[in-house]
């Protein structure tokens, strides 16, 4: 009689249940010390507690590297896990920044130690995603960006202030000056603060291409220049001026870090490198000092301006989040997703319950909505499709629509370096009306009707 063997004897574990990663480690990040734990058996103490100054961050990768840790997995705490993420990389370990996110929904588990344990159990399981980080000359073109922005977020403030002490003064100089920061507005503030006081004088150093004449702005002028009001605008001037010079600065660390990427061929590089062929609001006031357009097409290998809406600002705070190499995706779908501009499919029972968009904090993908948001007068194809949906869904929903076009777009022409051609606006109504033509026709025929052409 054959002998039977017992049901599952040799039947293996499924994939997600076997130990993937046999030397993993998981280290619960703090801003005074980090907790570490090793695989079992690997130490005589598994867990232990290194503090977050430089030299114990190195007996902390010594001691994983005796080990025989070859992957670590944290989580993504503030700024703290940066310093220690940059040495286990240089010490060639494979490093996996988790969003806290997934990995606190089991109750339970709300200590130090046991949170290192954790992690490292579900990293030896292999189920922990790692976030993305671009590569490391991303990294830090990235922090050249975000320094700028905060620099010109911070020169917008001063403005504010410098208009806030003029209108005090009852000086209302923004009232016939669009922008009190340009040639008139300068001259005319920085006479005041010199001790000028006759308004035609002051009307007079307006700028031949200035739109109101020299008598209004001389009536704008008269006001009660009061010394506290004058120091409070002498100190916003400077310190405007203080952080023009700083995003110079800037601008130059750019240009120079961007000079060492490699270069990709670009068939068709911009024929007018001065002029942002895409861009409908441009603030050329904040833009880089140097030929941007030229150094991103050298980068990217396409010309990125040529969507609409998209400038060389925005093609440059995108590329500084995500970088050039797209296959860090598996498609243009995945990107959208990992934006964030992609809709959610929340469905229980076989009942859609919210297709919102996951809530994600993503610099791209603002950058995307902002560049959606100007194409509301363009002419072309995007401008009529931005209309469209926001006719049927309302503004918030349409720039995002219109964001998760630009997308796709971007990665395509990254990933294939395909070039773009805008077919215009008229090109797509026609093509809308097609398919709404013919999806009358079908429902029609389904109810038994015939759609006739009236217009024949």
């Amino acid at each position: 009689m054959k002998k039977t063997e017992k049901p599952g004897k040799n039947v293996e574990l499924p994939k997600h249940l076997q130990q993937l990663n046999l030397f993993a480690a998981g280290i619960d990040i703090g801003s005074k010390s980090h907790f570490v734990a090793v695989p079992e058996g690997t130490d005589e103490k598994p867990v232990r507690e290194f503090e977050c100054f430089t030299a114990d961050l190195h007996r902390l990768v010594d001691w994983l590297i005796s080990c025989l840790v070859t992957t670590v997995v944290m989580e993504s705490t503030g700024t703290y896990w940066i310093p220690l993420f940059e040495i286990l990389e240089s010490r060639g370990l494979e490093v996996k920044l988790v969003n806290a996110r997934h990995v606190k929904n089991v109750p339970g588990r709300k200590t130090d130690v046991l949170d290192c344990q954790w992690l490292q159990q579900l990293h030896t399981y292999g189920l922990l995603e790692g976030s993305f980080r671009p590569p490391e000359q991303i990294c830090a073109l990235r922090a050249y960006i975000r320094n700028r922005m905060n620099q010109v977020r911070y020169c917008a403030a001063h403005i504010q202030h410098m208009q806030k002490a003029l209108t005090q003064m009852n000086l209302l100089l923004h009232n016939v000056v669009s922008d009190i920061t340009g040639v008139t507005g300068m001259r005319i503030i920085k006479a005041i603060l010199a001790g000028e006081r006759d308004t035609h004088v002051l009307a007079g150093m307006r700028d031949r291409r200035c739109k109101n004449s020299v008598v209004t702005i001389a009536k704008s002028l008269e006001g009660n220049y009061r010394p506290e009001h004058l120091f409070s605008l002498k100190q916003s001037v400077e310190t405007f001026e203080f952080y023009q010079t700083q995003i110079g600065h800037c601008d130059q660390e750019i240009e120079a870090l961007l000079a060492t990427y490699d270069a990709k061929i670009v068939d068709n590089p911009p024929t007018n490198p001065d002029t942002d062929a895409g861009a409908l609001s441009t603030d050329k006031k904040s833009a880089p000092a140097f030929n941007l357009r030229d150094e991103l097409c050298r980068v990217t290998g396409v010309d990125l301006t040529k969507i609409d809406g998209i400038d060389s600002t925005t093609v440059l705070k995108i590329i500084s989040e995500i970088g050039v190499d797209m296959d860090r995706w598996k498609s243009e779908k995945h990107f959208a997703s990992w934006l964030g501009l992609s809709p959610g499919s929340k469905v229980t029972g076989g009942k859609r319950l919210s297709s919102k968009t996951k809530p994600v904090v993503n610099r791209a993908a603002a950058a995307l909505r902002m560049a959606a948001s100007t194409l509301y007068r363009s002419k072309c194809a995007l401008g009529a499709y931005y209309r469209r949906m926001k006719a049927r869904l309302g503004a918030p929903k349409a720039i995002t629509a219109t964001a998760h076009k630009l997308a796709r777009l971007i990665y395509s022409m990254l990933k294939h370096g395909s070039e773009y051609t805008d077919l215009g606006q008229d090109y797509y109504e026609q093509q809308y009306k097609s398919r709404a033509v013919k999806n009358l026709k079908k429902r029609a025929k389904e109810l038994g009707f015939e759609l006739i052409d009236a217009t024949i």
